[in-house]
């Protein structure tokens, strides 16, 4: 595209779209050419061009968007618990998903080496705990949509002044947050507990080099999702190796719903566990169950 005879703005504004880094900024800078062009016969050439540039693009970017969408939420299926895992580039996200879940992401001393959403598994006591790690919280790749939706998003951090920070971008989130302190200096772990407790914040202080508190942190993370878990069993025999991952305040009622095709088959029902008065006690329908309970059905 030449300049010749093109105003100051005009050069101004082509100079910046041939250094745009990004479509979305060529797009600006090409519209900003477009206004400053003049509209006399000896341009008309010039303008047709420019605005065959600004179609050209546009149905670039639609096309570039519509393929990120399908992209973004592609192969992830939303399990019982969904965590999302957020911060700043270089702030250990990749290193604490490592420790934590069987996923294997590249790990690097560059910023922004998270280019897509990735997917692990936390095993924890019985059930399964998806966490995903965002692309870097000013990265281009960076995924509003998964952090509103999750249940929980883990906010980790190395320094105080980052929660705020990100705070204010979490306007919409309807997960409950944790805030995940990173730090390496044993020195500091005072002040920094202090502070995160004066502010009442939901916090754990780990280290994603000595592994120190990801067990806190997995039963806090468990615990955030408002659930409970409850073994099954039938008579004379032992409980079941995985529990129900069931909603809090459940009855034996749901309970019997969730496994049985007809609740009417239950003959009498016994528990144990930190519901039950004592090993074994025969409860009703409306008896609300706590965590680690046991429950067993004996059928017609």
């Amino acid at each position: 595209m030449s300049s010749t005879n093109q105003s100051p703005f005009y050069k101004k504004a082509e100079g910046n779209f041939l250094a745009a880094k990004d479509d979305e900024s060529r797009l600006f800078h090409l519209e900003e050419m477009i206004r400053e062009c003049p509209k006399h016969k000896s341009s008309e050439k010039m303008l047709a061009q420019l605005k065959t540039r600004l179609k050209k693009l546009k149905e670039k970017l639609v096309k570039n968007k519509k393929a990120s969408k399908s992209a973004k939420g592609k192969g992830i299926k939303k399990e019982d618990m969904q965590a999302v895992l957020i911060g700043f580039t270089n702030s250990g996200k990749s290193s604490l998903l490592n420790l934590l879940t069987n996923a294997s992401p590249k790990i690097a001393p560059y910023e922004f080496t998270t280019k897509k959403p990735i997917v692990g598994m936390i095993n924890y006591k019985g059930t399964s705990i998806q966490l995903i790690e965002i692309p870097a919280i000013g990265s281009e790749y960076y995924d509003k949509g998964l952090v509103n939706t999750a249940d929980v998003i883990l906010i980790l951090v190395t320094k105080l002044e980052e929660i705020e920070k990100i705070e204010r971008s979490l306007d919409r989130v309807r997960g409950k947050k944790i805030i995940v302190f990173n730090t390496q200096n044993s020195d500091d772990k005072r002040k920094i507990y202090a502070t995160l407790q004066s502010k009442r914040y939901n916090f754990v202080v780990i280290s994603t080099k000595t592994s120190e508190n990801l067990e806190e942190l997995k039963n806090k993370l468990f615990h955030s999702f408002s659930k409970i878990r409850i073994y099954v069993k039938e008579p004379g025999k032992e409980k079941s190796e995985k529990p129900l991952i069931l909603e809090e305040g459940v009855s034996i009622r749901d309970v019997g719903k969730k496994i049985l095709k007809n609740i009417d088959y239950i003959k009498e029902t016994k528990i144990w566990g930190p519901s039950s008065k004592f090993p074994g006690q025969k409860v009703g329908f409306n008896h609300v169950l706590k965590d680690l309970d046991v429950v067993e059905f004996k059928t017609k």
